[in-house]
């Protein structure tokens, strides 16, 4: 039946999320073990873009799930303050991140942002900023006097998923850079892949839904 599918539905999207929470603060653990922060400058290049893109940016946007958000019972006002913290964190791991490995190739003698993985990662902190810094019409409508709440939070919600996915690449080019793959090799590495897919399936997953129920509601 229709309601049936629709409970099993929900459920589906329960077990995702959960997965998908599991996943945002199991990667950069895994990272952090292979990178062992302080034994070198550039060890903490993978282990701040992992906690930026993978657990903060992550755990941000979840927040807004109706299925597996840490913090379902609370107002709206509350989750949005939240959302704020953890992104305005995740900004700061990837500048910081940013920074650390620009210094590092510059004390090496190593060309900058040559690669897919540097060019990527240096559009994915740039775009960050933009949409943190948009995210303040958000806080304060009122700066937006020709635009409704409802469209900014929709390009709000469509241009952070943008983000988002941008984030998940840098990571994905990352873990085909040479310290990655003779690191983590064989089944380890397609397990570590699946990492930001899985996450950004949820993710897209949300904002989609989010976007129908918004237009639902129009009419």
């Amino acid at each position: 039946t229709a309601e049936t599918e629709s409970r099993l539905y929900r459920s589906l999207r329960a077990a995702a999320g959960a997965a998908a929470h599991l996943v945002a603060l199991g990667f950069p653990t895994a990272v952090a073990v292979l990178a062992r922060p302080g034994s070198s400058l550039f060890s903490w290049h993978p282990l701040l873009m992992a906690l930026a893109f993978s657990f903060l940016m992550t755990e941000a946007l979840l927040i807004f799930s109706p299925e597996t958000s840490l913090l379902r019972s609370f107002s709206r006002k509350v989750k949005v303050r939240v959302h704020w913290a953890l992104q305005l964190l995740a900004l700061l791991c990837a500048l910081l991140g940013l920074g650390i490995i620009t210094y590092n190739k510059h004390l090496n003698g190593k060309a900058h942002f040559v690669t897919w993985h540097g060019l990527t990662g240096l559009l994915t902190v740039l775009y960050a900023s933009g949409q943190c810094a948009g995210g303040v019409f958000l806080l304060y409508p009122k700066l937006m006097k020709n635009w409704t709440l409802a469209k900014l939070k929709l390009y709000h919600a469509t241009s952070g998923l943008v983000g988002y996915l941008l984030g998940c690449a840098s990571l994905m080019l990352g873990m085909c850079s040479l310290w990655f793959t003779t690191t983590v090799t064989s089944i380890s590495w397609y397990l570590a892949m699946l990492c930001p897919l899985l996450t950004s399936l949820v993710i897209m997953n949300q904002v989609s839904n989010a976007y129908l129920y918004r237009k639902r509601s129009q009419h």
